[in-house]
């Protein structure tokens, strides 16, 4: 299976932010959305993506301060990224290479969907128990 059908199932709306956002209106969105990362964007360019995980690390180090820092003190600069066309084996291989949970899909220079590691390990699941089942059919046709 490919990202563009998972992009296909789940939509290509990409939440985002700009690099001087602060953290404290960054976790009010993720929580509000129920998400885990906002894509940077600045002048309508890919710039950097924060998630859950930088947030959290703000907060334990600077406690209450963290809560008017600006998107752009924490945020991942060299944004790992994939295509429509890549297949979700590849995609996992990233996120477990970088350590990354998220990763914004562009097509092109243009992004069209951004692509969770539960998005991709649901979708890879999916289609691993469909191979599964073709091959049970399969071998119980044959007996």
């Amino acid at each position: 299976m490919k990202v563009e059908a998972v992009l296909a199932a789940k939509g290509h709306e990409v939440a985002t932010t700009d690099p001087g956002t602060t953290l404290g209106t960054v976790a009010k969105k993720l929580r509000l959305e129920g998400i885990g990362a906002l894509v940077v964007m600045e002048d309508q360019q890919v710039v950097g993506i924060v998630s859950e995980r930088d947030v959290v690390h703000s907060f334990a180090l600077h406690r209450g301060e963290a809560s008017e820092i600006p998107v752009a003190d924490v945020m991942t600069r060299n944004v790992v990224s994939c295509k429509p066309e890549d297949k979700l084996t590849h995609v996992l291989g990233l996120m477990t290479r970088h350590r990354v949970r998220h990763l914004p899909v562009f097509e092109g220079s243009r992004l069209v969907g951004l692509v969770s590691i539960g998005d991709a390990v649901k979708h890879r699941l999916d289609e691993l128990e469909l191979e599964a089942a073709v091959l049970r059919d399969a071998y119980m046709a044959g007996h």
